[in-house]
């Protein structure tokens, strides 16, 4: 069964991976370690040792990254996949492979505050047992003796800056969580988008005054913010719609013993930029148009497609729920195949959900059936 085998997880563009962790990938965006590379390069124009900022920093990262942890613990509660966890300037970022109830939501978003709260705790506890009073002027007076306190005044700092009610940070989803009871998921996801657009506009301000690298964070709050409105515009607008309402019904298959030349001339004659690799009656494989080029500048368009045609693909059933697709539709240039039992009955494709997308905006009803 495709719709089994072949399960769709898509991977965030502009990132690589570099480790997993409870077999999660994790994924370094560019971004990030640009932001990395600036404060590593403040950092040891400081007056403490490299060694020891280079410490902060590594133990700052791996709260993060059990911050994200946290929540995959939670959401796999609830039956829910985390699929990546992306590293961004603004924290880390948990992909899940469905969009979780109000309920799911609110759990999972606090999972990743508490278990930095519980760091500092842990900290907090040794310093304790240690008879030594917590410096809280640390992180202006940095020096070895005072590493355990500015990590867990920075796992603090990480807990309350999550815990602000304003979207990407786990406080705004909490919020979205509570206020779903008493409006729709769309109206809830708007006001906690517009808080987090705010949020990033005063920090933006004072961040191009005081500290420019601030408005640089401001600026992702604010993008991620916009994004998830999107998102959730998007959901409002194919919940309940099965994928058989916006998929292609018109396309073109190769077969595996098709040439590249083959297929580059279908490119051309058709809007078709991805197309399915049939052996028989046998979906086998997926050829994207980028593949497709790479194979003419790595072997020539006398090469056969199965060799750079993509073996696992992306699929659903028909009667799936549009708006649990769109997450795997939010790349430029994604495809998935629309398997019904073995069968390919049609293909949906990035540019054909933005066009189905508009036309729904406007009033446009689905078909029935």
């Amino acid at each position: 069964m495709a719709e089994e085998r072949n399960k769709p997880t898509g991977v965030t563009p502009g990132s690589v991976e570099c480790i997993q962790l409870m077999g999660v990938p994790v994924r370094l965006h560019f971004t990030f370690l640009l932001l990395l590379t600036c404060v590593i390069v403040i950092g040891f124009g400081g007056n403490q040792s490299p060694s020891n900022y280079a410490l902060f920093v590594l133990a700052l990262i791996g709260s993060i990254l059990l911050h994200e942890l946290g929540h995959a613990l939670v959401s796999s509660r609830y039956g829910i996949r985390t699929l990546e966890i992306v590293m961004y300037p603004i924290g880390g970022v948990s992909r899940l492979e469905r969009p979780a109830k109000p309920r799911e939501e609110f759990w999972i978003a606090i999972a990743g505050p508490v278990m930095n709260l519980a760091l500092a705790a842990l900290v907090f506890g040794i310093l304790y047992s240690q008879k030594r009073a917590v410096n809280l002027f640390a992180f202006t007076q940095p020096s070895p003796e005072n590493l355990a306190d500015r990590i867990a005044l920075g796992n603090l700092a990480l807990a309350g800056f999550n815990l602000l009610p304003a979207f990407p940070m786990d406080g705004g989803r909490m919020l979205r969580a509570i206020l779903s009871h008493l409006r729709s998921e769309y109206e809830a996801t708007r006001i906690a988008t517009w808080s987090g657009r705010t949020l990033a506009i005063s920090m933006g301000l004072y961040g191009l005054i005081y500290m420019p690298m601030l408005a640089f964070v401001a600026f992702f709050i604010y993008l991620g913010a916009a994004n998830e409105g999107a998102a959730s515009r998007g959901r409002s607008l194919t919940q309940g719609i099965p994928v058989r309402a916006a998929m292609i019904t018109e396309f073109r298959t190769l077969s595996h013993g098709n040439t590249i030349r083959e297929a580059a001339n279908l490119l051309l004659s058709t809007t078709q930029q991805d197309f399915p690799i049939v052996h028989g009656d046998e979906v086998i494989g997926l050829l994207p148009r980028n593949a497709l080029l790479r194979g003419i500048a790595n072997d020539g368009p006398a090469s056969y497609v199965a060799g750079f045609m993509q073996r696992e693909f992306p699929s659903v059933a028909p009667d799936h729920d549009l708006s649990e697709v769109l997450p795997l539709m939010a790349h430029a240039g994604a495809c998935v195949l629309v398997m019904q039992n073995g069968s390919l009955v049609g293909l949906l494709s990035s540019d054909n959900i933005s066009q189905f997308l508009l036309l729904r905006s406007v009033g446009l009803q689905p078909l029935e059936g």
